[in-house]
C-alpha cells in the first residue's frame, strides 16, 4: 500500500512525473545504457541508467526493471573529468560515480540517508529471469477489449482493459481499484501484476472485470500528483458507470474490488452510490491515515532491523509533522509550519544523504507532507464512509501484512459496518500472507519481488465464490 510516497527503497521508483532539466558535460563516452545492482540486505535491485547525448547536454532516464518501472527522468546529469553525477531531486536520489574504463563506472547510489554501492557496466546484462506462473498465457478463453471512459466531473479520459466471459448473456462485473502511488491497470509492482491475475481468474469464472490506468499514468489523462483519494474515487466511479452502459454487463450486479488505498476508496463510492451491488476490500484500511503510516513504519522498520530507539525517534518526529497537517487551515500555512518544524530538528543528528544539504532535505520533507495526497490521507478516517455502506462487504487481509496490519484494521472495519447497521459483511484474516496476499516468510516488502506467487490461489477462490453468492 501505501508506502506513504516517502523514503523507502521499495516504493521510491513509483513516482514517475518529474521535470526534465539538463546540464552540459563531456558526453561522448558516457552515452549509452548502464546497468548495475544494489544490494538491500539479502535482496538485489537492478538499476538502469539510459544516458543520451543531446544538443542541450545529457538526458538521463532511470529504470527499475525488477519493479516493472521505466522512464524516471533525472533532474540533473553531469559528466566531467571522468566523474558522473545523476540526480532525481524529487525522490532525493543521487548517483556519484567515476569511470574506470569505457565499460565500467564505480560509484554510490544515495537516497534519503541510505547509501548503496552501485557499480555500472555498459556491456554486461544483469537481467534476471523472472518466473510469474500465474500470469495468463494466450490465447485467452474470454474476450479482451481496450476501453476508455470519462470522469465527467474532472474531464479526464481514463483508459483500461475490459475482460468479458465468452457466453452470450449479461454478466456480473467488477471494477478494480488500485493502491497508492501511480499504478497501471495491472497494479504492477516488482514484476508482479496482481490485477492481471485477479482479472484473469474472475473472468474465467464468469465475472467481467474492468481495470484501468490511474489518472496521469500510463495511458490515462490527468495529473496524478495533484490528486487525492477522493479524486481517485471519482475516477473509479466513472468506471462503474461506464460498465452500466455496456450491453454485455448486468447493470444490477456490478461491484468494486479495491486493494490497499483502493480498499479505502471502494467504501467511499458505495457510501454515496446505492447502485453498487457489493464491495471487496483487499487489505483495506479501517483506521485513520496517520495511524496507518505510524504502524507501517514501525513494523517494516523492525523487520528490517531498526533499533527500538531509532523507531521511537522516527515516530516522534512523524507525529509532530502529522499534528501540523491536522491543524493547518491552508497549504501555504502548512508549508511554513512544516519548514519551521523540521528546521528546529537538530541537523547534526539528522541522516542527510551525501550531496544534499540539510536545507534541501527539509524542503523535500515539506513537499512530501504538504502534498494533496498526503494531507488528505493523513486526516481521512475510513469509518465515516464504512458506517454508510449498506451493500455486502468482503474484507480480506493477510496475517503478515506490515503495510495495513490485519487485526487492527479488520476490527475497525467490522465495528464501523455494524455501527451503520450493516450485517452483510464477511471478514477474513489469512495466515502467512503479506500485503499482496502472497504466501511469505516475514511479510517484508523486500520479499515481494523474490516470491514467484503473485496472489495465493485460495484468495482468488474466496473472491470468486463470495461474489457469486452475492449476485444470486
Amino acid at each position: 500500500m501505501y508506502s506513504p510516497k516517502n523514503y523507502s527503497m521499495y516504493s521510491l521508483f513509483k513516482i514517475l512525473f518529474l521535470l526534465v532539466l539538463t546540464s552540459p558535460g563531456y558526453t561522448q563516452q558516457i552515452a549509452g545504457k548502464w546497468v548495475g545492482e544494489i544490494q538491500i540486505q539479502e535482496n538485489s535491485l537492478t538499476i538502469v541508467f539510459n544516458i543520451v547525448d543531446s544538443p542541450e547536454g545529457l538526458l538521463t532516464e532511470m529504470d527499475s526493471p525488477d519493479q516493472g518501472v521505466t522512464g524516471i527522468t533525472a533532474s540533473r546529469s553531469m559528466f566531467k573529468d571522468d566523474s558522473l553525477c545523476i540526480e532525481i531531486s524529487e525522490l532525493g536520489i543521487r548517483y556519484n560515480g567515476r569511470m574506470e574504463s569505457k565499460h565500467k563506472i564505480v560509484g554510490e547510489f544515495l537516497q534519503a540517508g541510505q547509501k548503496f554501492l552501485l557499480n555500472l557496466s555498459k556491456t554486461k546484462s544483469l537481467e534476471k529471469k523472472i518466473n510469474r506462473p500465474q500470469e495468463p498465457k494466450r490465447p485467452l478463453p474470454y474476450l479482451e477489449e481496450e476501453v476508455s471512459f470519462v470522469n465527467k466531473t474532472d474531464n479526464i479520459v481514463l483508459k483500461g482493459t475490459l475482460t468479458i466471459p465468452p457466453e452470450a448473456n449479461k454478466h456480473p462485473a467488477v471494477v478494480l481499484i488500485s493502491g497508492s502511488g501511480p499504478q497501471n491497470r495491472n497494479e504492477e509492482i516488482l514484476n508482479h501484476k496482481p490485477f492481471l491475475v485477479i482479472a484473469d481468474y474472475l473472468t474465467r469464472n464468469g465475472i467481467a472485470v474492468l481495470r484501468f490506468d490511474d489518472r496521469g499514468f500510463a495511458e490515462s489523462e490527468g495529473v496524478h500528483g495533484n490528486a487525492n483519494s477522493y479524486d481517485f474515487s471519482k475516477d473509479a466511479e466513472a468506471g462503474f458507470q461506464f460498465l452500466r452502459t455496456r450491453p454485455e454487463i448486468d447493470p444490477l450486479n456490478i461491484g468494486l474490488i479495491g486493494h490497499s488505498e483502493g480498499g479505502m476508496i471502494a467504501p467511499m463510492i458505495a457510501s454515496r452510490n446505492d447502485q453498487v451491488k457489493f464491495i471487496v476490500l483487499l487489505a483495506g484500511t479501517g483506521i485513520r491515515g496517520d495511524k496507518i503510516i505510524l504502524l507501517q513504519s514501525e513494523l517494516i522498520g523492525r523487520v528490517n532491523g531498526a533499533s527500538e530507539n531509532d523507531l521511537a525517534k522516527s515516530k516522534l518526529l512523524a507525529q509532530g509533522a502529522f499534528e501540523l497537517v491536522a491543524k493547518a487551515t491552508s497549504n501555504s500555512e502548512l508549508k511554513i509550519d512544516l519548514r519551521q518544524y523540521f528546521n528546529e530538528v537538530d541537523s547534526t543528528k539528522a541522516e542527510i544523504p551525501s550531496g544534499l544539504s540539510y536545507a534541501q532535505l527539509v524542503e523535500q520533507y515539506v513537499g512530501t507532507f504538504s502534498s494533496p495526497w498526503m494531507t488528505y490521507f493523513l486526516t481521512y478516517d475510513p469509518k465515516l464512509a464504512l458506517e454508510k455502506v449498506k451493500c455486502p462487504v468482503l474484507a480480506l487481509n493477510g496475517e503478515r501484512d506490515l503495510q495495513v496490519p490485519a487485526k487492527i484494521n479488520l476490527e475497525a472495519i467490522e465495528l464501523a459496518l455494524l455501527r451503520g447497521g450493516n450485517t452483510k459483511s464477511k471478514l477474513l484474516e489469512f495466515p502467512n500472507l503479506n500485503h499482496l496476499f502472497q504466501e511469505c516468510r516475514t511479510g517484508a516488502p523486500s520479499e515481494y519481488g523474490e516470491l514467484e506467487q503473485t496472489i495465493a490461489p485460495f484468495v482468488l477462490e474466496e473472491l470468486s465464490n463470495w461474489i457469486h453468492e452475492k449476485i444470486k
